[in-house]
């Protein structure tokens, strides 16, 4: 699949729509930080995630300590954010319990 390197004015219209979602610094991935009850909650979201992952065909980078899941996005392909990273930006929110 050829994927397309968003422009600016793209990402801030897509990341509005994101709540949590950060932008990073060099402008080129997104991330979130998680916060569960326990390890096993965030275990549980982890899998949940890994298995959208490969639905989609689009793997996080993350980062697990106790409670705390950091997910970073970002497609290699295009060295940059591309609609495949709100896409799954947008499934793992799904997975979240309505606040």
């Amino acid at each position: 699949m050829k994927y397309e390197k968003l422009d600016p004015a793209a990402i801030d219209t897509m990341l509005a729509e994101r709540r949590g979602w950060e932008l990073g610094r060099d402008g080129a991935a997104i991330s979130r930080s998680f916060r569960f009850r326990d390890f096993s909650e965030a275990f549980a979201f982890m899998t949940r995630c890994a298995l959208l992952a490969e639905k989609i065909d689009h793997h996080p980078e993350w980062f697990n300590v106790y409670n705390r899941v950091d997910i970073i996005l970002s497609t290699h392909a295009v060295s940059g954010l591309s609609a495949l990273d709100f896409k799954m930006a947008e499934a793992i929110d799904r997975l979240l319990p309505a606040d």
